[in-house]
């Protein structure tokens, strides 16, 4: 490899003490959601460093998207311009269940409800509200402990993806409770909630005996009759 001179190009053996914080701040953002609150020295590069981090990622095809109001960013393939040859992608989309779908679609609708009744803080649940939230919706069951099993399940899918923040105390174990955090926002916009509050209707009227539930066996099924939000994941 040379340089514009013909010279060949130092390979840098070692990250300089003035880049650092800038790799640091990188590699965070590429490991998952950055929270201002929980990664204050990443937070405070990436406000101060923010065109170079963008220009770092641009480059590869994808964009820092910075919430300064919430407290959050995260990166986000650049959309495929029309005729162009795309990039691998970095930031992987992946598909989502039925039921996730659905939680992530209730706990979007209720964090609307609470920040729109002037509510300040965090959104905590409880486990019980979270499945009397999902219960309605799902198929009618004799087996209870399947029922839950189902929703502990698609609770700890939920907060393996960033969008529920476990506050339980491990000596109580009765006692959980999770965060909603608010990056669903970036994720479920107001024209998916819009299709939704037209099909919620409609799922609590038929009952949890419907098909729609019947293709909840944890595949992408359920997609198709529920507005699914998209999810890139690292």
């Amino acid at each position: 490899m040379t340089d514009s001179s013909g010279d060949a190009a130092a390979i840098p053996r070692h990250i300089s003490a003035e880049d650092r914080p800038v790799s640091l701040t990188i590699i965070r953002l590429m490991k998952g959601v950055l929270y201002r609150e929980s990664n204050e020295d990443e937070w405070r590069t990436l406000e101060r460093e923010f065109a170079a981090v963008q220009d770092h990622f641009s480059r590869i095809g994808v964009q820092v998207i910075f919430d300064d109001t919430n407290g959050y960013a995260f990166l986000k393939s650049l959309p495929e311009e029309e005729g162009s040859d795309p990039l691998p992608r970095l930031v992987q989309r992946r598909a989502l269940s039925y039921h996730l779908s659905l939680l992530l679609l209730l706990l979007r609708k209720r964090l609307a409800e609470f920040e729109a009744g002037g509510e300040e803080g965090r959104l905590v649940l409880e486990r019980e509200q979270i499945i009397e939230m999902l219960r309605v919706f799902l198929k009618e069951s004799s087996n209870e402990v399947r029922v839950i099993q189902q929703v502990d399940q698609t609770i700890a899918q939920a907060t393996k993806l960033g969008f529920l923040q476990d506050l339980s105390s491990k000596q109580r174990a009765d006692a959980r409770a999770w965060e909603v955090k608010r990056i669903l926002k970036a994720y479920v916009d107001a024209e998916v909630m819009g299709e939704f509050a037209e099909q919620l209707a409609e799922y609590a009227r038929v009952g949890a005996g419907d098909s729609a539930a019947d293709g909840a066996s944890d595949s992408a099924a359920g997609a198709d009759a529920t507005p699914t939000p998209e999810v890139d994941s690292e």
